[in-house]
């Protein structure tokens, strides 16, 4: 059963769950003083649900969420209805996790694989017994603004001249090493 906290009107809080309490939630996340201790915010969008909000630690979800991105879940009651290829926060006793999950979890006693967008983290194992929770991320608020393509191949092709190279034999050793699924 999933312990909430409500505002002076009834409506369910979004409790932030910075990094700092992480280690504690894992422990603490179905007692009411532990989440009442919480920071506790309306955010726009999310008003009407339940949702709980995850400080990102690290870099295993990039370039999908980025270091201190905030993702903004709702609880999974039913482990069924898992949305393979979402991303979910999954919390165990020992840590909460940003993973991505790509397949379905038919039964508590199963073991489940937890991907990381970042190429350079490998997929490992979990067994679902040790899961207590899973919530799916529904949005995320970020300070990271990416830099528009344009200017970043822009600057790029600049490099290139500044160097000496030639931008169309650079474009063949491109098209050359491409693997067969890449735009063209």
């Amino acid at each position: 059963m999933l312990t909430i906290t409500v505002d002076r009107d009834g409506n369910d809080n979004t409790e932030m769950v910075p990094v700092q309490a992480q280690a504690g939630y894992g422990l603490q996340h179905n007692e009411a003083v532990f989440l009442q201790e919480l920071p506790k915010y309306r955010i726009p969008g999310f008003e009407h649900g339940t949702y709980r909000a995850f400080e990102v630690a690290g870099d295993s979800m990039e370039p999908t969420l980025n270091h201190r991105d905030i993702v903004v879940a709702s609880y999974v009651d039913n482990w069924r209805l898992l949305e393979p290829g979402d991303v979910y926060v999954v919390v165990t006793s020992e840590s909460v996790m940003l993973k991505r999950i790509r397949e379905r979890i038919t039964a508590h006693d199963m073991t489940v694989m937890l991907y990381s967008d970042n190429h350079h983290r490998k997929p490992y194992p979990m067994d679902c017994v040790d899961i207590t929770e899973i919530w799916r991320v529904r949005g995320y608020i970020s300070t990271y603004l990416p830099s528009a393509p344009d200017i970043t191949a822009e600057r790029l092709w600049e490099v290139f001249e500044t160097l000496g190279l030639d931008k169309g034999e650079i474009r063949r050793h491109l098209e050359e090493n491409a693997p067969p699924d890449a735009p063209r």
